[in-house]
């Protein structure tokens, strides 16, 4: 290696090295002189394999980011710098993803709003107030035109993707901010549209009015995938329905529902109810026969071991009424109300009365009061509820159990009803490297046990509208079987306020016209399609048609980097976009990080409240030191937020800047650097350092970053606290020209590599010193190998003679002396391997530790190195202050 000597270094290195100032500094010189950008023309004219693409996760542009995105995002930097480093064509775009529920929510606290479908659009509107941190109640909120809200949403967005971009750029993320999308721009809507459009056309997606999974309070529709089971208090009611023989008990927690029971069911082997099989009791208040079932899905120790079958209580509730073809007897309305005419089926019935004074209209928990004060005051009630806990379905994001609905919706299949589809998902999954390995099973767990197809509309405002119209005929009735599609070249468009080709707006809604799906894809429907947003496969013609020229050299992308929680949503959501549009996985890699836990190991997270924001911390510590604390976790494994390890951070950052300005402290060293390394002691290092720089690359090519910086950082301190001070006075020329040369030289070879180690984890204090020596970017250098450092050398001879060492310190320090006190005889005990490895590096030994006198060499076992009990130690005055 010949070093650079285009400019005097010593020029360059400060006074007194300090972190202060270089996030901003170095940000701004990474912005003008795009540093990261990605080599557009270098991909076209080359090959696939030159380009590292990165499907980067669009955050959420809602609210504040938090550590869990620092700790993530950091992971996925590390590995774009070696890559970089490496030689590859990097392509790290940066997405926001602002629609959906969470910017909707975030909106309605912020202004006071909420959206409402029925009004019409005010251009003057301006919202009750701004910033509102804390939850509006639906009551308060003014409620707007859809328009006027997705405005809303539009402007606060783009704020709060402004402070997030503000921070970004401050962590050092290596982001390509040329290549960014939102997932409500029109390239995104368009690019959403086409695909789900493709789906229609070859009958992959399709509409079904079924019973589905409903959130109340956001008036929507719930996919499997959002759901979450929390414990739920409640009550078990001991019932009595009517049979020809007596009654039969039921145990419910939902007595309300007893006006919509369509069936009791046990299980086929439950002898207590064989008998009752085929014949038809009925139901306690209502009066209503129903018949008595069997279904495996019943549990015969579960309660009375039979249960009623409402359409619909619960998912087992829709999964008999699909399998026994049970008639369909709903109550319940998207509100969570009852309905509010008494049913068919009910009037004229005992319970009519009942139904129209005590249920119609009310909420669940009003109506239940209603109907089981009937219930004792008739003798149907055995006993008094029992208090229990039950397991619920609830949206992710919501504080209410979900009911049951019956709606219309749009479906994308995924395995979840057909064994074939469901094995090659799970082979798709199979064909990308998860790391860590034993993640790809959360995958293939998930899509196992999916109960049916992936539900895709939502009844929101801030989303990607689903491009349908539906013909109206000439009775006014909607023709939902024959939906009415736009052109791929018209996209995006808004059936809300635009109407299909060859019809005009005058005919919206009336006989003969048409109606617009009132609904918009899902978050995930958009954001499954982030590698083909990124990466132009709609194209970029005034039309949209015809994929970019790019997207064969980045697609299937090199890498997947996401949390651990969201497989069952993004990533696989991704591979059922990817494999029914292009046949093949999304990406060759999956990097899975764990979660943040808080001091008491629970997950970060917003909904907890127990979040961390990193602004503050960033400033305080500075952003390598957080990026250290993050790079010190694993994938797939969770990790604590560390203040402790981000001071460690900070400390080697320091030392980083300080051991630099002392390497290169000794003006130009020129020429043939390798070549100039003769001392034994100098080999050695460079010997260990070659052995550093194999462990560091082969950590990150398996993925393990944290490998990585664990091998460089160990051998820098190393490096910093033993043989920078066995060689300072020799480096200084204290045993001649060749000897300072040797020292000089290793001492500028070994740091230009540990700078290009640290670099990925350490962007900005290993860029500043750099800077120093070298005109270009750190991180535009290569990365280091072994071929740069001269062979030869022996690596123990360091080891011995740093063990030598610290045996002196140990002495003096027991001896309370300085360590520049003087050692006139000395007597080093240790085997006797040991001993041409201390006489190798004698000379900078006797320098280092004020060896004056005689120094022998005494044989003892293995781990015996010590200082003989006869060294002669001579205390050094400190001067006199004047």
């Amino acid at each position: 290696m010949t070093a650079d000597s285009t400019s005097s270094s010593a020029a360059r290195i400060p006074e007194r090295p300090s972190l202060d100032g270089l996030e901003d500094r170095w940000t701004q010189v990474w912005r003008e002189q795009d540093t990261y950008a990605f080599d557009r023309d270098r991909a076209l004219a080359g090959e696939r394999g030159e380009v590292f693409s990165i499907d980067t996760p669009p955050p959420t542009a809602s609210g504040s980011l938090h550590m869990g995105h620092v700790f993530s995002y950091t992971h996925t930097d590390c590995m774009a710098r070696y890559k970089r480093m490496r030689g590859f064509n990097v392509f790290y775009p940066i997405g926001w993803d602002d629609n959906g529920l969470p910017t909707e929510k975030r909106v309605q606290n912020y202004y006071g709003v909420r959206g409402d479908a029925s009004l019409h659009h005010d251009p003057d509107f301006v919202p009750p107030f701004e910033g509102n941190a804390k939850s509006t109640k639906s009551a308060d909120e003014k409620p707007i035109s859809r328009q006027n809200f997705i405005e809303l949403c539009d402007v606060l967005t783009v704020r709060d993707e402004e402070a997030f971009e503000s921070l970004f750029r401050r962590m050092g993320f290596s982001l390509d901010w040329s290549i960014s999308y939102r997932t409500i721009d029109d390239h995104s809507r368009a690019t959403s549209q086409q695909a789900f459009l493709r789906n229609v056309i070859r009958g992959e997606a399709y509409q079904s009015e079924a019973p589905g999974l409903w959130d109340v309070t956001f008036q929507t529709a719930v996919a499997q995938a959002e759901l979450e089971a929390r414990d739920y208090p409640g009550h078990y009611h001991r019932v009595a329905f009517h049979g020809a023989d007596g009654p039969i008990f039921i145990e419910t927690t939902r007595p309300e529902l007893i006006p919509s029971v369509v069936a009791l069911i046990a299980h086929p082997d439950d002898q207590r109810y064989a008998a009752l099989f085929g014949s038809t009791v009925t139901s306690p208040l209502f009066g209503v026969e129903v018949p008595v079932l069997a279904h495996p899905a019943a549990e015969p120790d579960k309660g009375a071991g039979i249960a009623m079958c409402c359409t619909f209580g619960d998912l087992t509730d829709v999964q008999w009424w699909r399998d026994l073809q049970l008639p369909t007897r709903s109550i319940i309305t998207r509100t969570g109300r009852m309905q509010a005419e008494t049913p068919e089926w009910l009037a004229g019935g005992p319970g009519a009365g009942l139904y129209a004074e005590g249920v119609s209209g009310k909420t669940a928990f009003s109506a239940r009061e209603a109907i089981v004060t009937a219930l004792r005051d008739s003798g149907d009630l055995d006993g008094e509820p029992t208090p229990t806990q039950r397991k619920a379905n609830f949206y992710e994001r919501g504080e209410k159990p979900l009911e049951i609905v019956t709606t219309r919706q749009w479906y994308i299949r995924n395995g979840g009803r057909e064994a074939d589809l469901n094995a090659k998902l799970i082979g798709m999954g199979q064909s990308v490297a998860f790391h860590p390995p034993f993640m790809q099973a959360r995958y293939a767990n998930w899509v196992a046990g999916l109960s049916g197809d992936w539900l895709v509309s939502r009844q929101r405002f801030f989303g990607v509208p689903i491009p349908v119209w539906y013909p109206v005929d000439e009775h006014g009735e909607v023709d939902h079987d024959h939906p009415i599609l736009p052109a791929e070249s018209d996209l995006p468009v808004d059936p809300a306020a635009n109407p299909p080709a060859g019809y005009e707006e005058a005919q919206r809604g009336i006989p003969g016209g048409f109606v617009g799906d009132p609904d918009v894809l899902d978050t995930w429907a958009t954001s499954s399609l982030t590698p083909q947003i990124a990466a132009g496969w709609r194209g970029e013609g005034a039309d949209g048609t015809g994929e970019s020229p790019l997207f064969a050299k980045v697609f299937p992308m090199d890498l997947r980097p996401q949390a651990h929680d969201i497989i069952r949503t993004w990533l696989f959501a991704t591979v059922v976009r990817s494999f029914w549009e292009h046949g093949t996985a999304p990406w060759t890699n999956a990097a899975i990080s764990g979660f943040i836990l808080d001091p008491d190991r629970k997950k970060m997270s917003k909904s907890k409240g127990n979040v961390v924001t990193p602004e503050d911390v960033v400033k305080e510590h500075s952003a390598d030191a957080v990026r250290y604390w993050a790079a010190s976790g694993r994938l797939g494994t969770d990790a604590a937020y560390d203040i402790g390890q981000m001071k460690v951070g900070r400390r080697l950052a320091i030392k980083v800047l300080n051991a630099s300005k002392f390497a290169l402290g000794f003006g130009d060293v020129t020429g043939d650097l390798a070549a100039q390394v003769t001392d034994p002691l100098d080999l050695a290092l460079l010997a260990q350092l070659r052995t550093v720089v194999e462990r560091a690359t082969a950590g990150f090519e398996a993925w393990d970053y944290t490998r990585s910086l664990e091998a460089t950082e160990t051998f820098f301190w190393s490096f910093c606290d033993d043989y920078l001070e066995l060689v300072k006075d020799r480096a200084y020329g204290s045993r001649g020209e060749e000897g300072a040369a040797s020292a000089r030289a290793t001492l500028r070879l070994a740091l230009d590599v540990v700078l290009r180690l640290l670099a990925p984890m350490l962007p900005y204090v290993t860029e500043e010193v750099w800077s120093w020596t070298h005109e270009d970017s750190i991180h535009r250098a290569s990365w280091p190998t072994v071929l740069e450092l001269p062979a030869g050398g022996d690596p123990e001879v360091l080891t011995a003679v740093a063990g030598a060492l610290a045996a002196v310190r140990k002495v003096k320090s027991e001896a309370k002396v300085g360590m520049r006190a003087e050692v006139t005889a000395l007597t080093l005990t240790g085997p006797a391997a040991s001993h041409d490895l201390v006489r190798a590096g004698e000379a900078d030994l006797r320098a280092a530790g004020r060896i004056t006198g005689e120094l022998r060499l005494a044989e003892g076992p293995e781990g015996s190195e010590t200082v003989g009990s006869d060294a002669v130690l001579i205390p050094v005055e400190k001067p006199k202050t004047p």
